[in-house]
C-alpha cells in the first residue's frame, strides 16, 4: 500500500524556510513598530520645541554691515601739500587727513586784518567828530543867546531915540545910527541862528554814525571783523581733520593734486558704531518689533563668535520700491513675488570693539520675537 500525507497536521506539510520566514517578518515589523515610536517621539519633541521656542525666532543670512560713513570734502580750494594718512589707516576724530597750501589764505588774513584796523581807526575818529560837533552846536548856540540879547540892546536903543526925536533931543543921524544898529542885530541874530541849526545837523550826522555803538560793534567794525573771521575760517580750513573715528576708504587725493571746494577726497568709516539691515521676508516681520533682541554671527569669525544687539528699526519701503527703475506690477502677466523689508540692528559697542567688522561684510541674524 502507497503512503499516504498526513493530513490531519497542517504544519507537518510546510517546509523548515517558511517559519524561519515568518519569524523574520515578525522581527521587522518589531522594527518598524520602534522606528515609528522614534519618529513620533521625535516628531512631538520638534512640535514641542516649535512651538515653545522655534516659533519665537526669525533668522534670514540676507543681511550686512552698514554705517554712516563720513565723507570727507575740502571747503576751500588750494593744491595739497600733504596727505598724512591713506586706505585702511585707522584715524580719531580730529587727526589731519589733508593739508592744502594754506599762502593765499595767510596773506587774505593779513589783508583783513589791516582792513578792520583800518575800520576801527575810522570809528574811533567818528566818536571824535561827534564830540567836536557838539562842541560847535554849543558854541552855536551861545552866538544865538548873544546875538539875541545884542538885538534886544539895540531894539532898547532904537525904541528910545525914537521917542526922543520928536522933541529934537536926537539928531537924525543918532537915529539912523540906532536904526542901523538893530538891524544889523536883527541879521547877526538870523545868522548865528542858521549856524546853530547848520551845527546841530552835522552833530545828528556824525551821532548817527556811532549811535547806540561802541568803536567794537559799529556796523564798519563789525562787517571788517567778519571779513577777518571769514579769512581765518578759510586759513583753518586748510587742514582737513577726520570728522569721527575710524577707517579710511576710497581715498583719491596725492600731494599736488589741486582739489575744488566739495570735490571727494575720502571716506571715513566709522565701524565702532557699525549696524546691521537684515532683510527679512515680508511674511517673517508679523511679530517683529523694536527693541527685541537680536543674535547675530558672521562668515568673518564664524558661530563661535556671537554678536548681540536689538532692533532699531524698520524700513519705510522694500528695497524695490525704491530702486532706480522700480518694478512695474500693474501689467497683465504680474507674478507675485515676496518681497524683503530691511530690519535695522544696533549691535552692542563693547563687541564691536573686541571684534571689529567692516561695512559690507554678511551676517546671520536671529530675532527673538517672544522677548
Amino acid at each position: 500500500m502507497d503512503a499516504q500525507p498526513d493530513t490531519a497536521n497542517p504544519k507537518a506539510g510546510k517546509p523548515p524556510q517558511t517559519a524561519a520566514a515568518a519569524k523574520a517578518s515578525e522581527r521587522r515589523r518589531g522594527l518598524f513598530t520602534i522606528l515609528g515610536g522614534v519618529v513620533l517621539v521625535v516628531a512631538i519633541l520638534y512640535g514641542a520645541y516649535w512651538v515653545l521656542v522655534g516659533s519665537h525666532h526669525i533668522k534670514t543670512d540676507d543681511a550686512y554691515v552698514g554705517a554712516d560713513v563720513a565723507d570727507v570734502t575740502p571747503l576751500v580750494n588750494g593744491a595739497v601739500i600733504s596727505v598724512p594718512t591713506g586706505d585702511t589707516k585707522v584715524v580719531k576724530k580730529g587727526d589731519v587727513l589733508v593739508v592744502i597750501d594754506p599762502s593765499d589764505y595767510r596773506l587774505a588774513l593779513a589783508q583783513a586784518q589791516a582792513t578792520l584796523s583800518q575800520a576801527q581807526r575810522k570809528v574811533i575818529g567818528y566818536f571824535a567828530n561827534n564830540d567836536a560837533q557838539a562842541a560847535t552846536t554849543d558854541a552855536r548856540s551861545a552866538d544865538v543867546t548873544k546875538a539875541r540879547a545884542d538885538l534886544e540892546r539895540a531894539r532898547v536903543d532904537l525904541d528910545r531915540r525914537k521917542a526922543l526925536a520928536p522933541e529934537g533931543a536926537v539928531s537924525r543921524d543918532e537915529l539912523t545910527s540906532a536904526q542901523n544898529k538893530f538891524d544889523e542885530a536883527q541879521s547877526a541874530l538870523a545868522q548865528a541862528v542858521a549856524n546853530q541849526r547848520a551845527a546841530a545837523g552835522q552833530q545828528r550826522v556824525a551821532g548817527a554814525l556811532i549811535a547806540g555803538t561802541s568803536v567794537a560793534d559799529n556796523p564798519e567794525v563789525a562787517v571788517a571783523k567778519a571779513k577777518v573771521d571769514q579769512a581765518q575760517l578759510d586759513l583753518d580750513r586748510t587742514i582737513i581733520r577726520a570728522p569721527v573715528d575710524g577707517v579710511i576708504a576710497k581715498n583719491t587725493v596725492e600731494v599736488g593734486q589741486r582739489v575744488a571746494t566739495g570735490a571727494p577726497l575720502m571716506t571715513v568709516v566709522p565701524i565702532q558704531t557699525a549696524y546691521v539691515d537684515a532683510n527679512f521676508k515680508e511674511v517673517q516681520l508679523r511679530k517683529v518689533r523694536l527693541g527685541q533682541p537680536v543674535t547675530l554671527t558672521s562668515d568673518l569669525y564664524g558661530g563661535g563668535v556671537k554678536f548681540h544687539g536689538h532692533v532699531t528699526g524698520i524700513a519705510g519701503g522694500t528695497g524695490s520700491s525704491f530702486a532706480v527703475i522700480p518694478a512695474q506690477n500693474a501689467t497683465g502677466n504680474w507674478i507675485k513675488v515676496v518681497q524683503r523689508l530691511p530690519v535695522r540692528v544696533t549691535l552692542d559697542p563693547g563687541e564691536l570693539t573686541q571684534h571689529p567688522l567692516r561695512v559690507g561684510m554678511s551676517m546671520n541674524v536671529d530675532i527673538d520675537t517672544a522677548r
